[in-house]
């Protein structure tokens, strides 16, 4: 599969790039748990069938000491008994955070009310960027078809 777009070779993408990288480097620098936005980060590519992200981030999670078990049952987190209840509360709020057409409402009171209660304002808005931001960084890539998926070495995006 070829890219539809070179986002290396365009100075418009090269500048907002930037400020992509920008924003993930003050999501990974931020409260939330490392742990946690790897999850949320594979769980909102998963959902989104972003093969680059998926293989990014099952890569970043073990660099940052995630168990092979426990990645190979975020897609089912639901029936997995490995998470904790403050990474369900996340993998939650960013399912419907991802699935805004199919859930009408958005997100739930209860599925708020629910992160809300593990995670404090700091960490619920950089849980809701980090959501939001997958969103968008998964889109780019499935719209242009970037064929880079299985070659990502962890930490190049610092």
């Amino acid at each position: 599969m070829d890219a539809r777009l070179n986002f290396f070779a365009s100075p418009t993408a090269g500048k907002a790039a930037k400020q992509f990288m920008a924003v993930g480097r003050s999501l990974k620098n931020s409260e939330l748990p490392a742990l946690t936005q790897e999850l949320v980060a594979l769980r909102v590519s998963q959902i989104n069938g972003c093969a680059v992200c998926i293989d990014m981030h099952t890569k970043e999670a073990v660099e940052a000491g995630e168990t092979s078990v426990r990645l190979n049952l975020v897609a089912a987190w639901r029936e997995a008994t490995v998470f904790t209840e403050a990474e369900r509360a996340a993998l939650a709020l960013a399912e419907e955070g991802t699935r805004v057409a199919d859930a009408a409402g958005g997100v739930s009171d209860e599925v708020w009310a629910h992160a809300a209660k593990h995670y404090d304002e700091e960490q619920l808005t950089s849980l809701v960027i980090l959501v939001s931001f997958m969103n968008s960084v998964n889109r780019l890539n499935i719209i242009t078809r970037q064929p880079c998926a299985g070659d990502y070495k962890p930490g190049i995006f610092g």
